[in-house]
């Protein structure tokens, strides 16, 4: 694939935001102009470019005048603004990492309101906390056809509104109703609640579920949940723990999270030094020796996880496995595997001889443009795939 930079932590997440454009969220030239302006290497001027964008694309929306203009500059002011935000959390002080959100926020709701069956944002109560979502339903209000329906959720740093735009929108176009959630961890609930991950993500997923048993449009008997990253491990442990979960979609398989480069003790966090030292692992994210994957891996971890140090990230971290639990899901899992993933090379491989004959592992090619991690810049050929799956598993069956 042609490199959009030197910095391989760059040059990937340029290719996730022009997945956007598959659906509606990005244009092309937009993030290729962002593209020009990079320091490779230099997180400020990501912040830079990317809000120069929001801010450009917003400078547009007062001279337009029709509803599918003012709700697509929306969409792309929304997806750059969360852009500007991706590498600012390794000082938690920030005040971007609010006012950014809060933006895109605002920008995302305008333009699901725009939609032809507008989008809402509502929450459901867990225990001591609460699941911010958004409904999409697939058709107008007074449709009482029950319909399946896709949970989506991303992973260690995504967003659920970047979740609509990867998979969410095929789901709709497709006549599935749509929910997208944060849980903690996640930006809306680290950001509004002040909670970092937790590993029993059966306590964010099955609020969502009773909330869902109250929709008349809702078929619960075709409810599947997708995990995009590390939010695969998440899905797959809400299904082990709710059984009104019919089909699980990993986007990518994951096995465990500490089992994969960002731990490695030969290339990963643990090369570098005590783990336990607050002052040493705040220096490293100021290390230009340090890899911009890693540094930024530590940065949005600790924020993520809500941890100081590389040890307490690290024990946090660890808990997020299948082991011992991937026997209690029953129902099919679709497993992708990304050919030359550089997260979880080898992960998918680890949860389909778990589950066995309940997984369907299915491979996706450099020949596809689907290689990579998640298969960012294939948005609609692995939408294809797994929703395919999803019709003659579910929705046929």
């Amino acid at each position: 694939m042609f490199k959009l930079s030197p910095d391989e932590s760059f040059h990937f997440e340029l290719v996730r935001l022009l997945a956007h454009t598959a659906y509606n969220g990005a244009d092309v030239a937009e993030i290729l102009i962002a593209a020009g302006e990079i320091v490779p290497g230099d997180f400020e001027s990501w912040y830079a470019a990317f809000n120069r964008r929001a801010e450009r694309v917003l400078s547009h929306v007062k001279d337009l005048k029709d509803p599918v203009s003012i709700r697509d500059a929306m969409f792309r002011a929304s997806t750059y603004s969360r852009a500007a935000d991706f590498f600012l959390h390794g000082n938690w002080d920030d005040p971007r990492i609010v006012s950014l959100w809060k933006r895109q926020a605002e920008c995302f709701d305008k333009a699901i309101a725009l939609l032809p069956v507008p989008g809402y944002r509502t929450h459901v109560k867990a225990d001591g906390f609460d699941v911010p979502i958004i409904v999409f339903p697939a058709a107008k209000e007074g449709d009482r056809v029950k319909r399946p329906t896709i949970i989506l959720g991303n992973g260690y740093d995504g967003s659920m509104e970047e979740i609509y735009h990867m998979h969410g929108a095929a789901a709709l176009e497709r006549g599935y109703n749509v929910v997208v959630y944060d849980g903690p961890g996640q930006p809306t609930v680290r950001r509004n609640q002040g909670l970092g991950f937790i590993h029993n993500w059966e306590t964010v997923v099955s609020p969502i579920l009773d909330f869902l048993e109250t929709l008349s449009f809702v078929d619960m008997t075709k409810v599947g949940i997708l995990g995009y990253s590390m939010g695969g491990y998440l899905a797959a442990r809400a299904a082990a723990f709710d059984q009104r979960i019919a089909a699980v979609f990993q986007i990518d398989g994951l096995y465990d999270f500490t089992r994969t480069p960002i731990f490695s003790p030969e290339v990963g966090l643990g090369r570098f030094g005590d783990a336990k030292d607050l002052a040493g692992t705040l220096a490293m994210l100021d290390n230009p020796k340090v890899p911009t994957g890693l540094r930024w891996a530590l940065g949005h971890g600790l924020w993520a996880f809500n941890a100081q140090t590389r040890a307490e990230f690290l024990e946090k971290a660890g808990k997020f496995s299948l082991e011992g639990v991937a026997d209690r899901i029953k129902c099919p899992v679709f497993v992708g595997d990304a050919q030359d993933d550089m997260f979880f090379l080898g992960q998918p491989q680890l949860v389909a001889e778990a589950l066995g004959d309940k997984a369907t592992l299915v491979t996706l090619t450099k020949e596809d443009g689907a290689g990579e991690h998640c298969h960012v810049g294939t948005s609609r050929y692995t939408s294809a795939l797994m929703y395919d799956w999803f019709e003659e598993k579910m929705v046929k069956a």
